[in-house]
């Protein structure tokens, strides 16, 4: 049974670069037709698509956050990772790392992490 896990600060300060790890048990990140994506909540909003790493390391990221965003992953530690630049209040949210065989369809997903941006 897969399993996926965020780690990372809970709290970031404005300007900086928030960075969260997803470490994934039960599957491999190279298994065929996986997509590996991050998806993130902020309060009194719903859902919303951040990007992917996918089974040959090609990447999509949401428009709105393509100029300070990267997704990238270690193989050797089954994790991928997120890093987003010019961190604004506005980015306070919890942060979920999924698993799912199209960038549009999710079958597992990590518990959450909460980050708030404040100074």
């Amino acid at each position: 049974q897969v399993q996926l896990q965020e780690s990372g600060p809970g709290l970031v300060k404005p300007s900086q670069t928030l960075s969260l790890a997803c470490t994934v048990s039960g599957d491999s990140m190279t298994t065929n037709f996986r997509y590996w994506t991050w998806i993130r909540q902020s309060p009194g909003k719903g859902l919303q698509w951040m990007g992917f790493i996918n089974t040959v390391g090609g990447t999509d990221y949401n428009p709105a956050l393509k100029s300070r965003i990267s997704i990238s992953r270690d193989t050797s530690k089954n994790q991928f990772t997120l890093d987003l630049g010019s961190v604004t209040p506005e980015d306070t949210a919890v942060y979920y790392c999924v698993r799912g065989p199209a960038w549009y369809y999710y079958d597992s997903w990590g518990q959450g992490i909460q980050v708030t941006v404040s100074s």
